[in-house]
């Protein structure tokens, strides 16, 4: 699934206000880019190159943007580099790798698309380079319950949706104090998990007997810093954050469990406790967990136990990791004797002796048959897990089983689409949950667009049978109806222990009845959403996303909702998760990730602001959102905001929901706002010295300007400036088109404009009267427009938008805007010649040479620069490009001083066995290049023949 993210403010005054009442037509639908992904944080040693960053040690093809496309036989290098001081840094380096190919063992090698070698076709080569892809991947097996479904639970997670884009490697450290060091040693233990996500290692740690940490600290191989993490004050005893964008030398290091982490806390006396990250099976089973400490003040002795249930017996499996409890220098014997004992309220239950050995103190082990009063024990944390040496000085450490833990949030969306009979009715239900240590289970459930009564609220299992619901709490009594739906806010204190390893495996469902749907109007599956670094998603229920609040409504099977967030640097945090669009729409989404979004009304009666946030695949997404413009930050604050995801199957939207995020973020505005007519006149100064200490302001011409402000610059009245953030961006006014027959230039102005006293027509005397003296003031770019001049609108930061024209309207002095109408082109492949370009243009294969007039005149047209080459007018070349040579499958031009390139057009192959031939520009079917040749070859013959 491909998806179209929009944010969406209900009204946009600093652009449409000025003319919204001017004409009740539709508002134009003005094009904005989208924002570029965000650069790494400062800091961070890398390589910059073609507007992207790269880690220490990547490697890629170079992309030169089109036509030029991807250098498949270029491949870059960041190369780690020192400073004299010491500081590493990143540098690019280059290289043609084609003279590396290996030389194919076949009479026929073919040249594969995207490939830079020459391969042997049907060969077993690229098979084994795939396969590669795939080392160090961990596979397990699908659930055999789960291979012929009879009922419709697509939401249930299966390996088969997981995809290689979204794989994730779990970790685990065991951090203890450390005995062996000048440093003060610490009582505290610590057990870490940390997910590998891409290029970003989320973490969830616990701490026990130590004070909270305010610093973690993960080093290298070579015991240097790698990363910093700041803890942030709390009460709780866990810690949650992420390390983003890991370099990939320290990403090697991580899967080599090379890395280690450590936790200091300076609060009174300094304590520090550390570990070593390592990888461990037994992450993926982990429901229950335990941390096990010493009473032993200083000791650095401390372990953790993994947990998990059989999927159809009472038996509990559990693997233990030591730290300190068998120190090397004592061992004089490989193995040492342990007991590990499972007690309630210090009575021993089950006792287990084993061996185990210093530089292996792991150990693993079955609890078969626990007993229903054990399994009671077990889901209220009562049940204690204790280890003991045996001999002359025993060691003793112990640690209470309880759910694991982890910043992770435990959430589902509920849609129409995954109800056990699948609907499209446009509702929506959404629920977090939160389990505790003692076996309650906190929730809070909301449903939204749901056209009856809801009659049930219910938290199941999968269904044995079609037609047989498998429900384990009934959570009816807790819902408060609302219009069109409700919500349910309570918890329940008697989960078992069998649904509490449930829960954790998301193998747990929540379905919604209705008046009309008694067996269920919406259901989803609870799932783990991996913490991302919004700190809401636990305490705060997310907004809901509906196809019920669709402009007109849209009854979809899908539904969602989203975590949203501002910061105190007014940055917009989000993340949404979206369920039940149906495979039929997944194949049919095709949303472009770099596109345009467009501002314009919503409906018919509000006009509306949007931005695009991101595209993605799957069913959910997030990032964050920089440099908000102040009116969307408002909208936010009023709760006039929505977020809206479309798809290919409803471009328009096919849900969307309202977000209201309180926020101060009035930094940049233009200050106070004098409604009385009166005072227009008045221009409203900031304090010198204050736009002196401000970090945001712009120094230009002598003059300080403040973030947001615009102002027609000295040196040029033709051109408009706006101040982002210290920056000054500047433009050209750029003039419309006219298509009035007679124009004329007055002096005071930067375009021509229509001459209508060589127009003349029948003016009445009301008219006269009616006509604006003044003319059109336009909020954009702030300035007074002549009646009857036209104009492409400004709209910062983006400048001007050339795929609107605004007209001033000398009755009565208002603005009307109307977006620019494209011709209708005929060929298939339209393209944009500039990205300024409102209008996409059918491609030339040739450019027409200048008539002999144009070529005398002393003022002609400009010639280009190409490399270090000049160019005349309307000149054609193949373009050289270092490291690859000349690209005979681009075509360059020279257009009025403006250097134009395109690649050859190749035709649509409807062949499955595609090749591509050295030198050839385009690929073939590799069939009729087989029997090409033979033909040849058989040309070739009869040519011997001859005498």
């Amino acid at each position: 699934m491909d998806v179209l993210l929009l944010l969406v403010a209900a009204a946009v005054c600093a652009l449409i206000c000025p003319y919204a009442h001017a004409s009740r037509a539709k508002a134009p639908a003005l094009p904005i880019q989208s924002e570029r992904e965000p650069l790494p944080s400062k800091g961070v040693s890398g390589c910059s190159f073609g507007g992207r960053f790269y880690s220490l040690e990547d490697t890629w093809h170079p992309d030169l943007g089109d036509p030029f496309g991807v250098m498949h036989c270029v491949m870059c290098h960041c190369e780690p580099q020192r400073s004299r001081r010491g500081k590493v840094f990143g540098k690019v380096s280059c290289k043609n790798i084609k003279q590396d190919c290996p030389e194919p063992d076949c009479e026929d090698p073919v040249l594969l698309p995207g490939h830079c070698c020459r391969t042997c076709p049907k060969g077993d080569s690229d098979r084994k380079a795939t396969e590669s892809l795939f080392d160090g991947f961990e596979f397990f097996q699908e659930k055999e319950d789960d291979l012929h479904k009879s009922y419709n639970d697509r939401s249930y997670l299966s390996s088969e949706q997981m995809n290689t884009g979204d794989s994730k490697t779990d970790f685990v450290a065991l951090l203890t104090g450390v005995t062996d060091s000048w440093l003060p040693s610490s009582s505290g233990v610590a057990r870490a998990r940390f997910t590998l996500t891409k290029t970003n290692l989320a973490f969830s740690i616990t701490y026990q007997r130590m004070s909270r940490p305010s610093v973690i600290v993960f080093q290298d191989s070579d015991g240097n810093t790698a990363f910093e993490f700041r803890v942030p004050r709390a009460e709780s005893d866990m810690i949650c954050g992420v390390w983003r964008n890991l370099p990939k030398s320290h990403m090697r290091q991580l899967q080599e469990e090379q890395l280690r982490v450590s936790m200091v806390a300076a609060d009174g006396r300094r304590e520090e406790i550390q570990g070593k990250i390592i990888k461990h099976r037994a992450l993926f089973a982990e429901t229950f967990s335990a941390t096990l400490t010493s009473d032993e003040e200083n000791s650095g002795m401390g372990g953790i136990a993994m947990l998990t249930l059989s999927d159809t017996e009472n038996n509990l499996h559990f693997i233990l990791l030591m730290q300190g409890v068998i120190p090397a220098k004592e061992n004089t014997s490989p193995l040492v004797p342990i007991r590990v004992k499972l007690q309630y309220r210090q009575h021993s239950l089950r006792e287990i002796y084993a061996n185990v050995t210093a530089h292996d103190p792991d150990f693993a082990e079955v609890l078969t048959d626990l007993n229903s009063r054990e399994l009671f024990w077990l889901s209220r944390g009562q049940l204690q897990i204790v280890v003991e040496t045996e001999g002359h000085n025993p060691r003793h450490i112990s640690g209470y089983i309880t759910g694991r833990k982890s910043c992770d949030t435990l959430q589902s969306v509920m849609s129409s689409g995954d109800a056990l009979t699948p609907l499209k009715t446009g509702a929506v239900g959404s629920a977090i949950f939160n389990l505790h240590d003692n076996g309650t289970l906190d929730y809070q459930v909301q449903v939204a667009g749901v056209s009856s009564d809801v009659v049930g609220v219910t938290i199941e299992m999968k269904p044995r049978r079609r037609s047989k619901r498998s429900v384990l709490y009934d959570v009816t009594s807790d819902f408060v109806a609302a219009p069109a739906g409700g919500r349910a806010v309570g918890s329940y204190g008697r989960m078992e222990a069998r649904h509490i390893h449930m829960l954790l495996q998301n193998e747990l469902f929540i379905n919604v009845a209705t008046a009309e749907h008694t067996e269920g109007e919406l259901r989803g599956q609870i799932r783990t959403l991996l913490y991302s670094g919004l700190d809401s998603h636990t305490h705060e229920l997310p907004f809901p996303l509906a196809g019920q609040f669709v402009s007109p409504p849209v009854r979809t099977s899908a539904g969602g909702h989203a975590w949203v967030s501002v910061d105190e640097r007014c940055h917009l945090h989000y993340e949404i998760v979206v369920n039940g669009l149906s495979k039929g729409d997944d194949l049919a989404v095709n949303a472009h990730l770099h596109g345009l979004a467009e501002i314009g009304e919503m409906d018919e009666s509000n006009t509306n602001h949007k931005r695009l946030l991101t595209g993605f695949y799957g069913e959910q997404a997030q990032g964050v959102l920089k440099d908000m413009s102040v009116e969307l930050l408002r909208h936010l604050d009023k709760g006039t905001a929505f977020i809206q995801v479309s798809t290919k199957m409803n471009p328009r939207g096919e849900i969307r929901g309202r977000i209201h995020v309180p926020n101060s973020c009035e930094f940049g505005s233009r200050g106070e706002v004098v409604e009385e007519a009166e005072f227009d006149d008045l221009v409203f100064v900031r304090d010198p010295e204050e736009l002196r200490k401000d970090p945001h302001t712009c120094f230009f011409e002598g003059e300080h300007h403040a973030h947001g402000s615009r102002w027609t610059p000295h040196y040029n009245s033709c051109f408009s400036c706006i101040c982002q953030k210290k920056t000054v961006i500047c433009d050209p006014v750029i003039c419309p088109a006219l298509t009035c027959p007679h124009t004329y230039q007055p002096e005071d102005k930067c375009c021509p404009v229509c001459d209508e006293r060589k127009a003349p027509k029948e003016i009445t005397a009301a008219e006269k009267v009616e006509e604006h003296p003044e003319g059109c003031y336009f909020e954009g770019d702030q300035k007074m427009h002549a009646p009857g001049t036209m104009w492409h609108p400004f709209v910062p930061p983006f400048g001007y938008i050339k795929c609107a024209v605004c007209t001033c309207k000398g009755s009565t002095g208002e603005v009307h805007c109307e977006k620019v109408t494209c011709p209708p082109l005929t060929c298939s492949r339209p393209v944009r010649r500039n990205p300024s370009d409102c209008c996409k243009e059918c491609p030339a294969e040739d450019t027409p040479l200048p008539e002999e007039g144009e070529l005398m005149q002393a003022d002609g047209p400009r010639h280009c620069k190409f490399g270090k080459n000049y160019y005349q007018n309307s000149e054609h070349w193949h373009p050289r490009v270092p490291l690859v040579g000349e690209m005979k499958c681009i075509t360059c031009w020279c257009d009025h001083g403006v250097t134009k390139c395109q690649r050859k057009q190749c035709p649509l192959l409807s062949c499955s066995n595609i090749t591509r031939r050295e030198g050839k520009c385009c690929p073939e079917c590799a069939d009729d290049f087989t029997k090409e040749e033979e033909m040849m070859k058989m040309v070739e013959k009869k040519k011997s023949w001859r005498p």
